[in-house]
């Protein structure tokens, strides 16, 4: 080997080493300054992106390396050097489709663990998007390689509209399960409403359907277009506590401030007593109303959560009748005066 082939060789060495380099001083850049930067945010996708392009990085900067390094060299012949950047522009293609896949993984399985709800979701979502990242790669790379690939989209582009009208009703449900998903009007858990439908428990929410399990221990299952589209109560939000009124009547003979004495008194041992109660609740009444029989209103104590309102108002019922009676306060029931008149004499 003569003195000039030793010099081309050692030249083509150090551009890829020189490119090497600068890949791997990027991704201690990345490594001991951006990610302890990405550390102290509270989200965890910043993280998933750096982790997935260090290794890729340093490899597309080896294979720019190489590339440019025997396009430079006088080693190699100009047919090679010719179709050496369409190999390199190949390459970095797969890398890149390669993080960009690693990425959106990533991001979606941070995501089902983050809501719980989106699991079922995740692979779905996933399957989908490798193969959009899949397709683009390949439309890259057919691009990349002199091909026309303009007939090729649009035939594909009206195929998509032609199975997006076949499959709208599913499409419809799938969209209206992520809504939920990311929205999260309801919950896996939580005690819901739907107006004009059922209530109970969500067990479960998929793509198409959400699962709500009602007290009779029976399964309805709503389509997530329905259930977009309807009005929901949902019982645990912001909190699964809530107030529970109680409606009392009274005569209009009682002492109305003993009768809140008594009333307030009955209410706070039965919210200590029965499981479902707030103890450290301060029960309460207000006066709304003066009826044709009676003087009403309205007791409010607090439960943990829905279902312990059913218990709670039946204990109170009985333990405020009972302290009533030994009060001597009278609970009218409905009283109707009738008036006989006397007919008039008839003339003879």
């Amino acid at each position: 080997m003569d003195t000039g082939t030793l010099v081309e060789a050692l030249r083509t060495v150090l551009y890829v080493v020189g490119f090497l380099v600068a890949g791997y001083a990027i991704r201690y850049f990345l490594t001991f300054y951006v990610a302890k930067w990405a550390q102290k945010t509270e989200t965890k996708i910043d993280d998933i992106i750096l982790q997935a392009i260090k290794t890729p990085l340093v490899l597309a900067f080896l294979i720019a390396g190489i590339s440019f390094a025997l396009c430079q060299s006088a080693l190699v012949s100009s047919d090679i050097k010719s179709i050496i950047p369409v190999f390199g522009n190949i390459l970095i293609i797969l890398l890149g489709t390669f993080a960009t896949v690693r990425i959106v993984v990533g991001i979606l399985s941070y995501y089902a663990q983050a809501r719980p709800g989106m699991k079922s979701l995740a692979p779905i979502f996933g399957k989908v998007f490798k193969m959009l990242v899949y397709f683009v790669a390949f439309i890259l790379i057919l691009n990349s390689l002199g091909i026309n690939v303009t007939a090729l989209v649009a035939g594909l582009g009206i195929a998509g509209i032609a199975i997006a009208f076949a499959l709208q009703e599913t499409l419809a449900q799938l969209f209206a399960g992520i809504y939920i998903m990311t929205d999260r009007p309801v919950r896996v858990g939580d005690y819901v409403k739907i107006e004009g439908g059922p209530e109970g428990y969500v067990v479960d929410i998929g793509w198409r359907s959400t699962k709500i399990r009602e007290l009779p221990n029976n399964i309805v299952v709503v389509p997530n277009a329905k259930l977009a589209d309807s009005i929901v109560t949902n019982y645990y939000l912001p909190q699964p506590e809530l107030s529970v009124l109680v409606q009392v009547g009274v005569s209009y003979d009682s002492d109305l401030e003993k009768v809140e004495r008594v009333t307030i008194e009955t209410a706070r041992e039965v919210l200590q007593r029965v499981q479902g109660g707030v103890a450290e609740f301060e029960p309460f009444i207000r006066y709304h109303t003066f009826d044709d029989f009676s003087i009403n209103f309205t007791v409010i104590l607090r439960a943990k959560e829905y279902v312990d309102r059913y218990l709670l108002t039946h204990e109170f019922i009985k333990a405020l009748h009972k302290r009533y009676r030994e009060e001597g306060i009278e609970i009218p029931f409905p009283i109707r005066t009738v008036i006989m008149k006397e007919p008039r004499p008839t003339s003879s």
